[in-house]
This record gives structure tokens, sequence and C-alpha cells, in this order.
């Protein structure tokens, strides 16, 4: 089960698009000269994201306040907090309309309380990209299902506030294939009771 991401952070990402296009037509229009140095770094190696200077706490605290409001929001069908705690862009979205997108988790009765008391585990250490934005992803291991997710945070009053969520329930390890049951023959023998050796004690 996979949810889209929850944001509204179309404008920025048009404006990279329309600034990467600018410089694509720049370098097509000048070619570079003979002899010429080392050509200056691309419009992506430009654009390339950069580790966050945040610690593990602060980390944690993100991830785990953004799911658990999630968790209440969907438990109890009101996602006026859950709104109203994420940054502008995010903040696009109604209560109504987040109840929508989170219709199908409400449903199933996904519960995520766990993310309190589990660690979770990174898949990509927070950076922050070309456009300003917080960017983690990583997982929650739990049995027999983990919670994977993607999150998105944009600087509000010197505050990260959530502008993206990406949320996806997976099967956490492989799962083994149930034994083979024993042949008939051998589970008859091993359900036999004793018989008590009546002869050999001596009669009086």
């Amino acid at each position: 089960m996979t949810l889209r991401w929850v944001s509204a952070g179309l404008g920025i990402l048009v404006l990279g698009l329309l600034i990467l296009g600018a410089v694509t037509t720049y370098a097509q229009q000048t070619p570079p000269q003979p002899h010429q140095a080392a050509p200056p770094p691309s419009a992506q190696q430009q654009a390339a994201a950069k580790p966050a200077n945040i610690d593990r706490n602060g980390v944690l605290m993100l991830i785990r306040s953004t799911l658990l409001a999630l968790d209440q929001a969907n438990k109890t069908g009101n996602y006026t907090v859950l709104r109203d705690l994420g940054a502008p862009g995010f903040q696009a979205n109604t209560a109504a309309r987040l109840a929508e997108i989170f219709a199908k988790q409400r449903g199933d009765k996904l519960d995520l309380s766990g993310v309190a008391v589990i660690d979770p585990q990174l898949s990509l250490l927070p950076q922050i990209e070309p456009n300003g934005l917080l960017h983690m992803a990583g997982f929650f291991p739990s049995v027999p299902s983990q919670v994977n997710f993607e999150l998105l945070f944009a600087p509000v009053d010197g505050q990260w506030r959530v502008f993206g969520v990406s949320l996806s329930v997976g099967q956490s390890a492989p799962v083994a294939p149930p034994a083979p049951e024993a042949p008939a023959s051998k589970a008859v023998v091993s359900q036999k009771q004793p018989v008590p050796a009546k002869s050999s004690v001596p009669s009086k």
C-alpha cells in the first residue's frame, strides 16, 4: 500500500526545470573552445544535494513527530492538527483533502504508534535538496510488516516543518514456507501411548 506525495511544491519543481532549461540552452549556444581548461560543472553537479547539518536526535524528533501526528489524524479522522504542523506548501491541502488522501490507511486501521519506541533505519541520510528542502527516507522494522517513509521538510521561522509525506507498508523479512508434514505412519507411531509391562510385575 503506497501513498503519493502530499505536498504543494509544484511551483518549486517547475522553477527548477525552467532554470535547468536555461542553463542547457546556454551550453548548447556556447560550445567549449579548443585548449580550454576543465569544463565548468554541469547544472546537475551544481544542483547536487548537500548533507544536512542536523544531529541524530533532531532527525528522530522530526520523523517521529510527523508520523505520530499522521497516526493520530488517521485514528481520529481529524487532519486539522497535521495540516497546521505543516509548512505553508503543505497547508495548501485542506483537512478534508488530507482525509481523502489517507483514507486507505484509515480504512486499514494502520497503527503507527510503534514508531515512538522503534529506531528508524535510514536508507537516505538527511540532505538539503537544491530547492532548500530537507529530504530523508528510511523504514521502521517491525513484525510482520515494516513502515517505509520518505519525508520532506521546509524551513519556516527557523524550524523544519513537514512539506511532503510518502508512506508505505511492506513485509519486513522473507517468510519461510511452512514445514512439510510428517508421513502419516510416523505420526501414528509417535502418538501411541506406552503399553504397561504387566507381565514383568511378580504376582503375590
